[in-house]
């Protein structure tokens, strides 16, 4: 496993990342995890009343429907950026969408190892696992081990601290939709890998909607009026992945000392 992930890392590293993963029913041991299930697609039990509970990992979308890339948000559409926005984005020198080079990018997550933020987490190629009570869901991801905590029902500050991965709150929609909203962020992210800026204005919205048993649908609003001229919204797809465990994956360790950065 240990070999799987160095893989991972410098992969990720170099922009060519393959994170689609073929529908069918999740039974991937954790020690197997580099490969894919084989075998025809298998129906999917009905979702679980209230329940966005496990290990998650982006799968492939269904057909016709567009989802992000390794590096944008709306693959072949551009963000509704604002003059300040566009200003903003003309400095950053993106790696992950192939415009310029390792030794040339300043992307923050590859050359200093900043935390990615948020929405930009969910470009990493690896897993996160929702943890549920009846309280608060808790979400962690296997990359640098980030932890993001929704209380249900609870209310967001007047005015927050900001930090890497922002303050939120989560509410239940409906019996299948999770919903979370964050606020107070630094502006030393970006919001995907293409070098799309925010402001310390930005709230991000997520409804995790759970499509069935294995499948997550998972739909973000970016919500900036100092660097977006309209609310921007992007889709992801995830699978449900039982056999798996979240891993260790270091920044520092795995990126930084990866010997082709």
């Amino acid at each position: 496993m240990r070999q799987m992930m160095g893989h991972t890392a410098a992969a990720a590293v170099a922009g060519v990342v393959v994170t689609c993963v073929a529908f069918g029913t999740p039974g991937v041991s954790a020690q197997g995890r580099g490969g894919r299930a084989a075998g025809p697609a298998v129906a999917s039990k009905p979702a679980p009343v209230r329940d966005v509970s496990g290990v998650w990992m982006k799968g492939r979308a269904p057909e016709g429907v567009k989802q992000f890339d390794n590096a944008e948000w709306t693959p072949g559409v551009i963000a509704p950026l604002t003059p300040w926005g566009l200003a903003e984005k003309a400095k950053s020198k993106p790696n992950n969408s192939g415009e310029f080079q390792l030794h040339e990018t300043n992307d923050p997550v590859l050359t200093r190892c900043y935390p990615p933020g948020v929405p930009r987490v969910y470009f990493h190629p690896y897993p996160f696992q929702m943890i549920q009570t009846p309280t608060e869901m808790l979400q962690v991801f296997e990359y640098d081990h980030f932890l993001r905590r929704f209380p249900i029902g609870g209310q967001l500050p007047a005015d927050p601290d900001l930090l890497w991965m922002g303050t939120s709150v989560g509410r239940w929609v409906n019996d299948t939709t999770f919903e979370t909203t964050t606020i107070g962020f630094n502006t030393k992210t970006w919001l995907d890998r293409a070098g799309t800026p925010h402001s310390d204005a930005l709230k991000v919205t997520e409804r995790f909607r759970r499509v069935n048993f294995d499948r997550l649908e998972l739909t973000v609003t970016m919500d900036d009026p100092k660097a977006l001229t309209k609310p921007w919204t992007a889709t992801g797809y995830f699978e449900l992945r039982p056999g798996w465990v979240l891993g260790e994956i270091s920044c520092s360790g795995d990126y930084l000392e990866w010997p082709g950065a």
